[in-house]
């Protein structure tokens, strides 16, 4: 394949006019939305009138005059669309941390004489950290499930309360079949808490056609809300009139304002709130997901698939024979949006390519980790990738001593 071939895929590429959506600095392929998407257009001038006229000129009024209140709605509605979510089911605040540990314990407390948690080995760590926390907080005990060894109805049973999955593994891009995962546990007669954090805006996600339970995901990654930027929850429709979570702020009290002194949940998603809404946070996130305006996730998806499907196509062709191996998995409905590379100088490799302004990030021990994001993501940026790729190997470029130094951040 020659670059040629790369841009003309470009060309005829129906969301390559979608890139123009995002304020990306010239010269730079951006592999890493799937941990930091890079700015939208629209969302600094938001900023600047957020805090330049409505914090600074109308102060308190803006709750109700700029519509600070509702932001968590506003939000949630945008999300719903992307997660194939049913209308008032998604609402936005806190941290991903945060959100998982309020919907685990909702989970738990849905199904309370049973005393199981199960989960995966290969979580994302927070995962794994919050699981720990609330098991030992309500007296539950963790199942591990290894999915490549064993199936999942190897670890349910009648004491299974909650399983909780990352729907995209964070480090290898596998994907769970939502569909079927989820059926497996209702079968059990448990419920099913999924972390979208590494599959909203870049995967084809249905909540709703899955009949999830609960879902959590942060806004941050391909969702592009910035650092920091303020997570998503989910709960089914079925369980909106009776989940119960564990921080019952003002925010989701029935009548916030009213200050009472004791605790009425909302109606509706909007009682898994709990403190005062982060507005700036929330105000960018919202203005981000404009980005996805008109566009349907499908073709996000078919888009996703291509771009790594070159990836693989091209990492296989010319870095194998320096002893690099794809990592990701080769089955369309078991990938997510991303690729790895296994090689033992990961981290320096990755440090090189960053120096080219090729910009991917390391994962433990031996992993080079690329994102592809749909809406930004050139197929000539891919075949560039690779490119410098190759020529960071020939030169031994990836064992300076300036690139193996390891920073805080990998």
């Amino acid at each position: 394949m020659e670059r040629t071939d790369a841009e003309a895929l470009d060309r005829d590429d129906p969301l390559a006019r979608l890139r123009d959506r995002f304020d990306l600095p010239d010269g730079l392929i951006y592999l890493d939305g799937n941990s930091l998407g890079p700015l939208p257009r629209g969302v600094a001038e938001r900023v600047g009138r957020l805090v330049g006229a409505e914090w600074r000129d109308d102060l308190i009024t803006s709750w109700n005059a700029h519509g600070w209140y509702d932001l968590p709605a506003t939000v949630g509605a945008k999300l719903e669309r992307l997660l194939g979510a049913e209308p008032g089911t998604v609402t936005v605040g806190d941290s991903t941390s945060v959100q998982l540990f309020k919907l685990l314990v909702a989970g738990a407390r849905l199904r309370p004489e049973r005393r199981v948690v199960v989960t995966e080995p290969g979580n994302f760590p927070t995962d794994s950290y919050v699981i720990d926390g609330v098991a030992r907080l309500l007296g539950l005990s963790v199942r591990w499930w290894s999915a490549a060894e064993e199936p999942l109805d190897a670890v349910l049973d009648d004491d299974v309360a909650v399983v909780s999955l990352c729907h995209v593994d964070y480090r290898l891009g596998r994907m769970h079949d939502g569909a079927a995962v989820t059926r497996a546990v209702h079968d059990a007669g448990a419920v099913v808490l999924w972390d979208l954090c590494h599959s909203a805006g870049a995967v084809a996600v249905d909540l709703a056609g899955w009949t999830a339970d609960l879902a959590v995901g942060c806004g941050y990654k391909y969702l592009n809300g910035g650092p920091g930027a303020p997570a998503f929850g989910y709960v089914a429709p079925r369980w909106l009139g009776v989940v119960e979570q564990p921080i019952t702020g003002w925010f989701g009290h029935a009548t916030p304002f009213a200050l009472e002194r004791d605790y009425r949940p909302a109606d509706g998603v909007r009682r898994l709130l709990s403190g005062t809404t982060p507005v700036i946070g929330t105000a960018v996130l919202a203005t981000a997901l404009d980005a996805f305006d008109g566009v349907a996730m499908a073709d996000v998806r078919r888009k996703s698939l291509a771009l790594t499907d070159l990836f693989l196509t091209l990492a296989s062709d010319r870095l194998a024979s320096f002893g690099v191996e794809a990592e990701v998995p080769r089955d369309h409905a078991a990938r997510g949006s991303q690729l790895c590379l296994r090689l033992p100088e990961a981290y320096g490799f990755v440090q090189a390519l960053i120096a080219r302004r090729v910009v991917g990030d390391f994962r433990e021990p031996d992993l080079a980790r690329f994102g592809v994001a749909p809406l930004y993501t050139r197929f000539a940026d891919v075949y560039d990738a690779v490119e410098h790729m190759a020529a960071v190997l020939a030169a031994g470029e990836h064992r300076r001593p300036e690139n193996v130094a390891r920073a805080a951040v990998t």
